[in-house]
């Protein structure tokens, strides 16, 4: 695993986070959703309940999902400040802070410390090559 790879990990968690967020929102309206139907012939509601259960059960099973994902996002910012800390250049750390702990855009960081873009593309650079870190199971 390279130094950008390791430091990447909280950015795809959050992401992973995020998108999981969206599909419970998701299964939440569906979830809502009533519809009648109007007709002289009497219905068995009973599917519409197991409908419902089921429903229900996979939006729990999400959160317990998205609840674990957020407990590893937040021991592995742990991890990755505490990576980033050892590096005794300020400027490098602050830019690894912004980019891969605060999801910054390359964009912002520039605007940020009042720099142009490929001089913070050049300074990330510089600030790789100090990333130390063991490869445990990441």
């Amino acid at each position: 695993m390279t130094p950008k790879e390791y430091l990447e990990q909280a950015v795809y968690l959050d992401q992973r986070i995020n998108s999981k967020l969206t599909q419970v929102e998701n299964l939440r309206s569906l979830a809502t959703k009533v519809t009648t139907v109007y007709s002289d012939t009497p219905s068995n509601s009973a599917p519409d309940c197991q409908r419902l259960e089921k429903t229900i059960a996979k939006i729990i099973d999400l959160e317990n999902d998205i609840n674990r994902d957020i407990d590893r996002l937040v021991d592995l910012k742990k991890e990755i400040t505490e990576t980033i800390n050892k590096i005794p250049d300020l400027r490098h750390r602050t830019i690894l802070e912004m980019r891969y702990l605060s999801f910054r855009t390359w964009e912002q960081i520039a605007v940020a410390l009042d720099h142009d873009i490929r001089h913070v593309y050049r300074l990330h650079g510089e600030a790789l090559k100090e990333v130390k870190f063991s490869e445990r199971c990441h």
